[in-house]
């Protein structure tokens, strides 16, 4: 029998101000970031509300949310327990297909405005190698004039006109997951402004910040089951409800322009530097995330909770994570990370989410570099081993061969690149794919070719022989 408790809103939403804008409002923006913020105003008050957005897609989904008023819930669930948050930080929503193209630059260059939260997942900063990509079509489009489409045009666009209404910067706040995510949006937004107007640029670089955060909750994508769940839970249907692990982690780098949100009320932890938490993060448990989605769609099975129950996966996710990714990092202080491994293992076993793996598997040309190549490099370079890794590579590489079609910015490219004679080389040798000098070590090469060869005799054993 499922426990079921409700907790409702006990700020009065009507007394917030749309003082942030969130790029990219889906999923993840409702059980993360906004829960981080409704826990603050509960506990600490004030008047931060939040303006959803969208650029593509998501019209229905924002104008449901406008009918609700805003509120919606959020399911944390596990095992027998379901706790209901009823969440009330959103005042209004915009969309530029809906509201015009206008309308986003506008709010933007609001004077209340003082944050812009992005979810724009990797893709959509328009980057390669570390600085703005001007050969995307989208940055060219942006740069040869008319209405913005990408976020960083958008973002540009309303920083300009702060600017030319004497206003003071704001501060832009990256919830994706990338490695010195703060870095690389600065990097985006610079080169934009820089390659418009360079007055422009030099006004964003001394008073726009762009703390980097680490962001960690597990949150799939809604299904009908889902959505039943939560109904069943809440006694009644909420077409804007999320469902979500109950764990949730935040860390953000301390720099902001004037005082931030009570994120740090809400459970977020300020600090100098998020280097060692992201790192940890994103090889551990991204690392891990996307070994499973390539391996465990190849042995059949749908969702990650379904790989957990297979004892030869479950094992080769925790050497990986111990043998292969933490002596990568640098530990933040007081961390165990043998107990960090355990946890995210028993995490990844919550059977209420039902993750799927294809999910994790979309924009995997992203999430490879800082996932498993960076790794991979500094276990060659230190001449430790590396084979897990090299089965997940191989896998990567097998399903793009022989799975359907699962969504990537690169998906030609790579459709192409594992059609040939040694798919392997052909797909780790694609520019801005693998790091140059890795892409070249035969070390590594060899390593994943012969990898690749076991996975496509008897990917089963493979993973027991790493295991």
């Amino acid at each position: 029998m499922t426990t079921c408790t409700h907790v409702p809103c006990s700020y009065d939403p009507t007394t917030l101000r749309p003082r942030i804008l969130h790029l990219g409002f889906g999923a993840f923006a409702r059980a993360h970031p906004m829960v981080y913020l409704h826990h603050g105003l509960t506990v600490a008050g004030g008047d931060w509300g939040v303006v959803a957005a969208r650029l593509n897609s998501g019209v229905a989904a924002l104008d449901a949310l406008d009918t609700a008023d805003g509120r919606y819930h959020v399911a944390e669930a596990d095992g027998d327990t379901v706790t209901l948050r009823e969440i009330g930080v959103l005042r209004g929503s915009c969309h530029p297909v809906r509201d015009g193209t206008d309308a986003l630059p506008a709010l933007i260059a609001s004077p209340q405005m003082s944050l812009i939260l992005l979810t724009i997942t990797e893709k959509g900063y328009c980057t390669r190698d570390g600085a703005l990509d001007f050969d995307h079509p989208g940055v060219k489009s942006d740069l040869a004039g008319g209405a913005p489409s990408t976020a960083i045009g958008v973002i540009v666009s309303g920083l300009g006109r702060r600017r030319a209404a004497g206003l003071s910067g704001l501060t832009i706040l990256s919830c994706d997951n990338q490695p010195h995510n703060g870095v690389l949006t600065r990097a985006a937004v610079l080169g934009f402004a820089e390659a418009r107007d360079p007055a422009l640029a030099a006004w964003i670089a001394a008073h726009v910040r762009f703390p980097s955060s680490m962001v960690d909750r597990i949150v799939p994508a809604m299904t009908d089951d889902s959505r039943a769940a939560v109904q069943n839970a809440l006694g009644r249907p909420d077409p804007n409800a999320i469902l979500c692990e109950p764990f949730r982690q935040w860390v953000i780098e301390d720099d902001f322009v004037g005082p931030p949100p009570p994120f740090a009320d809400g459970g977020a932890v300020l600090v100098k530097d998020v280097r060692p938490f992201e790192e940890m993060k994103l090889r551990l448990l991204n690392g891990a995330h996307t070994t499973l989605a390539w391996t465990g769609q190849l042995l059949g099975y749908e969702t990650v909770a379904d790989c957990m129950a297979d004892a030869g996966l479950r094992d080769l996710l925790r050497r990986l994570m111990l043998a292969e990714q933490a002596p990568t990092l640098q530990l933040p202080a007081g961390v165990r990370i043998a107990d960090y491994a355990d946890d995210l293992l028993l995490r990844f076993e919550n059977t209420r989410l039902r993750h799927r793996l294809a999910q994790i598997a979309t924009d995997s040309s992203q999430k490879m570099p800082q996932r498993l190549f960076a790794p991979v490099a500094a276990n060659i370079a230190a001449g430790r081993p590396w084979s897990v890794s090299a089965l997940a590579i191989a896998a990567w590489i097998q399903g793009l061969r022989s799975l359907p079609p699962i969504d990537d910015p690169r998906q030609q490219e790579l459709h192409r690149a594992v059609q040939a004679d040694d798919p392997v080389a052909a797909v780790l040798s694609l520019p801005s794919l693998a790091p140059a000098d890795l892409a070249a070590n035969d070390i590594f090469m060899a390593g994943v070719q012969r990898a690749f060869a076991r996975v496509e005799v008897d990917l089963k054993a493979a993973v027991a022989a790493c295991a």
